[in-house]
């Protein structure tokens, strides 16, 4: 009997272990993303926590666009929540992940890696839809408020100079964000932000301009 019960915890243990992989925030918003779906109209920004931070469809005016963006969210979390976005097969995803992935202490190499396997997938599974890659933005350690990213300012550039090629490679239009939010040093540019890593209205705004030619086109 003890031993019945041993086993029962562990499996329990399990099932709970595999129900909690990701945030609650994560289940919640892929829960409404499964229900809410995309169609063949429809421009996807999929990505985590920055792409989250924005109202899309009203920064861009244009109602057929939809924020899959989940704060946290890292290139597994996409991989597992994709077939809501790529089973309506729309017009353009424009993917944004690999800052969450950087915190976790991952190489440049393992991450974009990892981001071509994403491609590969997005590739796969919805091959008319047209895939835009954006570059991961500059950071700014200066406001001290996220110790996993410490030090990791030349991980983001490496991982941008791995994935520009792939993007070649692939086929897919690769959009570099980067210098366009970078200050002198090369860091995020602290009017641009309240935390060093996350946006303020004036670097949406920033994004906004760079990416409206490719949502137009």
């Amino acid at each position: 009997m003890r031993r019945f019960l041993f086993i029962l915890a562990a499996a329990a243990a399990l099932l709970c272990s595999a129900q909690t992989k990701h945030s609650e925030l994560y289940y919640q918003r892929a829960s409404l993303f499964n229900e809410l779906g995309v169609d063949s109209t429809t421009i996807v920004f999929l990505g985590n926590s920055l792409t989250h931070g924005c109202e899309w469809h009203e920064l861009l005016r244009m109602p057929n666009v939809v924020n899959r963006g989940i704060n946290g969210d890292i290139v597994e979390g996409i991989e597992e929540r994709l077939d809501c976005v790529t089973d309506g097969k729309p017009a353009k995803i424009f993917l944004l992940v690999g800052a969450n992935d950087v915190s976790h202490d991952l190489t440049p190499d393992s991450i974009a890696t990892a981001v071509e396997a994403l491609v590969a997938h997005i590739q796969e599974a919805t091959p008319g839809t047209k895939l835009y890659l954006q570059s991961l933005l500059p950071i700014n350690n200066s406001f001290g408020r996220y110790r996993l990213m410490a030090g990791k300012e030349q991980t983001i550039r490496d991982i941008n100079a791995l994935l520009e090629p792939m993007a070649e490679r692939r086929g897919i239009t690769w959009i570099n964000l980067h210098p366009s939010f970078c200050d002198e040093n090369g860091n995020l540019r602290s009017d641009l932000t309240n935390d060093g890593l996350h946006l303020l209205a004036p670097g949406y705004l920033i994004w906004r301009d760079i990416v409206l030619p490719y949502v137009n086109e």
